[in-house]
């Protein structure tokens, strides 16, 4: 047993000591939705070119214990390069869950926990209560280090918070699943903090997606060091020089006992958003939308020529204000591409970001139309931001709309209905139907299920016949 007065000591022992009686039916219903969306993101990101370059390296590595890779009927990776590839799968098109303060908590963390499911020996298989559990150590921990600073709450300015709290998760979930002790949770978060951190400036690349999946298998690495005996500082989270060098003004606190502990989740929900593209997008898309009722009423063609400027309110946050994005990543962190795309369109939608989609002449004349403004209330903050749009027509007439919660957002979230929706059209371009239904009936069912790896059946049942579908709400 080891003192847990300490932050990190306080950690080691939450993540030891919870146990399946902890979980509430809030939690364990709020959980099996991030779960179901992180699976149908993870499954349509499998058809991207980022995902396929990640499976192509990794193939590279070889072991006697392997894991299944999500949509793929006949191809397995070691534990490790399963959890990385699913991982950059989830986050390849920016489609996976966003939680306040910011962080992408679920594709740190999910792929890592299937990974390690079909690894175990049948003596010591795991539940599904046993892996909501695992899970939502994993969430809680990320959000409990968010919560140590006040900076985190913003959109980010210089490190991408799931390469940072997504790895710490993933150590925490996979030590709880794999049944470490006490001090073995505490090395596992000292080792996990070594792998921690990757740069803003490769937003909108092809290489963001990589933090997810190096979160993942980073932290589950981390974890099974731990369990081999490494040894790391074993005040991690209380040292300016340990987890708070990656903020300003890091503030650390020791958790509640266990006797009197609530979660985060139950507290602050997620964000499930409904097109592929950075939280930010969903706000101006919707704005965009409302402006378009106005000018086009339910005609298909947007008066283009009619439309004198383009004025967009939104946050100063320099990594998705792209004027002229030249890729589908630049597009997914842009607000002039979603707010030009929502008025031509009416929505955004997976077939947005497409090549063909970004380089019509009538979008490149609607951008070059398209100024922003960042007024000093509207703050970079998921909890606090707004995005207004102004269309100025030539007639002299202006239209107005201003989106302060979307669809989505935790604040208004989807119905269980538009959720299953969003992760059949998903899902339904890798996998068989009877793959889709069955995993819907699965996490549906999660907490009742006696061996949770059987999930890893069902992601492989690849439909030979796959089509591009569209998703609208």
């Amino acid at each position: 047993m080891i003192a847990t007065k300490s932050v990190t000591g306080s950690f080691a022992g939450i993540i030891h000591g919870l146990t399946t009686r902890n979980l509430t039916d809030l939690l364990i219903q709020r959980s099996k939705r991030m779960i179901l969306d992180t699976l149908g993101v993870g499954l349509i990101g499998t058809t991207t070119e980022v995902f396929h370059k990640a499976l192509q390296y990794s193939k590279i590595y070889s072991t006697d214990i392997s894991s299944t890779v999500w949509g793929q009927s006949d191809l397995r990776l070691p534990p490790l390069y399963a959890a990385f590839v699913n991982g950059v799968a989830v986050h390849s098109m920016d489609f996976d869950d966003t939680w306040h303060p910011a962080t992408h908590p679920s594709g740190a963390v999910l792929p890592s926990l299937i990974a390690l499911s079909e690894t175990l020996p049948s003596q010591h298989k795991k539940s599904g209560l046993d892996f909501l559990l695992a899970f939502n150590v994993g969430i809680e921990v990320q959000g409990r280090l968010m919560h140590f600073s006040n900076e985190a709450s913003n959109i980010p300015r210089r490190f991408h918070p799931p390469a940072v709290v997504g790895t710490m998760g993933s150590a925490a979930a996979s030590s709880k699943f794999l049944g470490l002790d006490q001090n073995q949770c505490r090395e596992a978060l000292a080792i996990a903090a070594s792998y921690s951190g990757a740069p803003m400036a490769n937003a909108g690349t092809q290489t963001k997606p990589l933090h997810i999946g190096n979160a993942g298998r980073h932290g589950l690495e981390a974890s099974c060091f731990a369990f081999l005996g490494l040894e790391g500082n074993k005040q991690i989270l209380d040292l300016a020089s340990g987890f708070g060098a990656f903020y300003n003004d890091y503030n650390p606190q020791a958790l509640p006992s266990l006797e009197s502990y609530n979660w985060l989740l139950e507290k602050q929900d997620v964000a499930i958003k409904r097109f592929p593209a950075h939280l930010g997008m969903h706000w101006v898309a919707d704005a965009a939308s409302a402006v378009r009722r106005h000018i086009a009423g339910d005609i298909d063609t947007l008066p283009i020529a009619n439309i004198q400027k383009i004025i967009l309110k939104i946050p100063d946050a320099k990594y998705v204000s792209r004027p002229l994005p030249s890729s589908e990543h630049e597009a997914r962190h842009s607000f002039q591409f979603n707010a030009c795309t929502a008025l031509l369109d009416g929505l955004v939608s997976v077939q947005s970001f497409s090549d063909q989609n970004l380089s019509r002449p009538e979008l490149q004349k609607m951008l070059s139309k398209t100024e922003v403004l960042h007024p000093a209330d509207n703050q970079p903050n998921f909890e606090k931001l707004y995005c207004e749009v102004s269309v100025i027509m030539t007639s002299g007439a202006t239209f107005t709309e201003r989106c302060n919660t979307f669809y989505g957002h935790w604040r208004k979230p989807l119905s269980n209905e538009d959720l299953e929706k969003k992760f059949r059209s998903n899902a339904l371009t890798v996998l068989s139907n009877d793959g889709v239904e069955g995993i819907v009936e699965m996490v549906n069912n999660l907490e009742d299920l006696p061996d949770c790896s059987v999930l890893c059946s069902l992601l492989r049942q690849r439909n030979q016949a796959t089509g591009k579908q569209e998703i609208c709400f």
